[in-house]
C-alpha cells in the first residue's frame, strides 16, 4: 500500500507533526528509547513502508497499530493536517525519497508544513560496527571466489605484511594511515576466525576469539577487576607475568618466544625474559658479527630501547642520506 487516507480536518487545528523514527540494525529489535516509545504511543498514525521491518512485531506486541504504507510527501503532510502526529518508522535506507520530498515542499513556500522531527529510537553501542565487519566477512567468504579458497597458512604472509605496515604508520605519525592499517590488521583477525568456523574437528568463531581474550585480560588485571593493587607500570607488569606464569606452566623462560620474528626483536625478547627472571646468562661473544648484534640488542632492551625500532630509525636516516646523494645535494 503506497497511499494513506486522512479525514477532513479544519485548517485552524494546525499542520500537525511528522516524526521520522530511526533505529539501528546493530541493536536487538524492540530495545527502543523511552522518548521513542512515548512518541509511538501518542501518535495518531504509525506508518512503515517495509512490512518485514524487524521492529514491527515488537511494536504490535506493545499494542501499537502500524500501517504498511509508503506515502508521498504530499500525502504525509495531508495526513498530519488538523494537528495530528504521524510517526514514520524508517527503513534501513532512512527514507531519502520522503525526506527529499518534504524538503522540496518546505522550500516551495506554498505549503503549510507540519513540524518535522528526527527521533533516533536506538543508538549503536561502542564497537557495534564490528558486527558489520563480521557480516561482511561472512558474505565475502561465501561469495568471493578468492576469499572462499583462503586458508590460515595462505593468509599468514598477509598478516605479517599488515602488521609491518601498521608499525610504519605509527612511526610516520600519519593518523589517517594508522586508522586504515588498524582496519587491515583487524580484517586479518576476522578473516582467520571466519575460516576457523569451517574446521571439521575444532571449529571456533570470532565470538570465541573475543571471549578468550576478554577472559585473559580480566585474569591478568587483578588490580582492575579484582582485589589486587598496582600503582605503577612495574607493578602491573609483575601481576601480568605472575598470572601468565601460572597459566602457561612453562618449563623455561624461553618457552613461547616465537623464533620466526625478526632477529633483533628475538634477541631483545630473550634478553628481556632472562632479565625479568633474574637469571645471569651472559650472551656468547666469540661468534662474529651475529653475536655482536645479539649483545647489542640485549644491551638496548636492558636500557629500555627497542633495538628493532632503533635500527629502523637509523635505516630511514640512511635512506634519506642516500636520496640526498642521488639528488646531488
Amino acid at each position: 500500500m503506497n497511499a494513506i487516507s486522512s479525514e477532513a480536518v479544519p485548517e485552524a487545528a494546525g499542520p500537525g507533526r511528522v516524526v521520522l523514527l530511526t533505529t539501528s540494525h546493530r541493536v536487538a529489535p524492540g530495545l527502543l528509547s523511552w522518548p521513542a516509545w512515548q512518541a509511538l504511543h501518542a501518535a495518531d498514525r504509525v506508518l512503515c513502508a517495509d512490512g518485514a521491518h524487524p521492529q514491527l512485531p515488537y511494536l504490535r506486541e506493545a499494542g501499537i497499530t502500524v500501517s504498511e504504507a509508503a506515502p508521498t510527501a504530499e500525502e504525509l503532510v495531508d495526513a498530519c493536517a488538523g494537528g495530528r502526529t504521524v510517526v514514520v518508522v524508517a527503513t534501513g535506507e532512512g527514507e531519502p525519497a520522503l525526506t527529499d520530498g518534504l524538503a522540496r515542499l518546505a522550500g516551495s513556500g506554498r505549503v503549510r508544513m507540519p513540524d518535522l522531527e528526527l527521533l533516533p529510537a536506538s543508538y549503536d553501542l561502542p564497537g557495534a560496527r564490528l558486527l558489520d565487519l563480521v557480516q561482511v566477512m561472512d558474505r565475502i567468504r561465501a561469495e568471493c571466489p578468492w576469499s572462499s579458497q583462503q586458508t590460515h597458512k595462505g593468509l599468514a604472509k598477509h598478516g605479517i605484511e599488515e602488521v609491518y605496515e601498521l608499525v610504519e604508520a605509527i612511526e610516520d605519525g600519519d593518523r589517517d594511515e594508522l586508522r586504515e592499517e588498524l582496519g587491515d590488521v583487524l580484517l586479518q583477525v576476522v578473516f582467520h576466525a571466519r575460516i576457523a568456523e569451517e574446521d571439521p574437528d575444532a571449529p571456533f568463531s570470532i565470538d570465541d576469539v573475543a571471549a578468550t581474550i576478554v577472559a585473559k585480560l580480566i585474569h591478568r588485571h587483578p588490580h582492575v577487576f579484582g582485589d589486587a593493587t598496582a600503582s605503577t607500570p612495574e607493578e602491573v607488569k609483575e601481576h601480568w607475568l605472575r598470572t601468565k606464569a601460572v597459566e602457561k606452566q612453562r618449563a623455561s623462560v624461553t618457552d613461547g618466544v616465537p623464533l620466526h620474528q625478526p632477529a633483533l626483536a628475538l634477541a631483545a625478547k630473550l634478553g628481556s625474559r632472562v632479565r625479568t627472571a633474574g637469571l645471569d646468562v651472559p650472551p656468547p661473544t666469540d661468534g662474529g658479527i651475529g653475536y655482536e648484534l645479539l649483545a647489542a640488542a640485549i644491551r638496548a632492551e636492558a636500557a629500555g630501547t627497542d633495538p628493532e625500532a632503533a635500527l629502523r630509525a637509523a635505516a630511514r636516516a640512511y635512506r634519506d642520506l642516500i636520496r640526498v646523494a642521488e639528488g646531488g645535494d
